[in-house]
């Protein structure tokens, strides 16, 4: 297979790769899906053919992406997509024990959806600061 790719494409590539493999094996330990490790691999490998040598690195005969490439902006990237994620996660869990929901019935859904409106209003003000747990 053969794909074509301006340099800024590949560069986008890059990225989407890294964030992929990092949101399937950053919480896995020795349980990687090495599959995917191999496909980042080779593709940060294919760096020295196009001038983009500062984003790899070797170490014991495999190809990573290099420091530069990880303090680039990358993970502040992920960040966002997690917060953003925690966040609607939170709300909707949150309007669902409000709620007493265990499935969704469509007839639930205005409510649900007025109900997580409300705390993703109440986080995009004031974050976490007014969240209390009861223990």
């Amino acid at each position: 297979m053969n794909i074509e790719l301006t340099d800024k494409e590949f560069r986008r590539l890059l990225d989407m790769v890294y964030i992929g493999n990092w949101v399937l094996n950053s919480t896995r330990g020795d349980d990687r899906f090495e599959d995917y490790d191999f496909v980042q691999e080779k593709l940060f490998a294919l760096c020295a053919r196009t001038g983009m040598k500062e984003l790899y690195r070797t170490w014991h005969g495999h190809v990573f992406p290099s420091k530069a490439f990880e303090e680039g902006g990358i993970h502040e990237a992920i960040a966002d997509y997690e917060d953003a994620v925690f966040f609607d996660i939170l709300a909707e869990e949150l309007a669902r024990r409000d709620m007493h929901l265990e499935d969704t019935d469509p007839d639930d859904f205005t409510e649900l959806t007025a109900r997580m409106d409300e705390y993703i209003s109440e986080f995009e003000n004031n974050g976490i600061a007014n969240l209390s747990v009861d223990i």
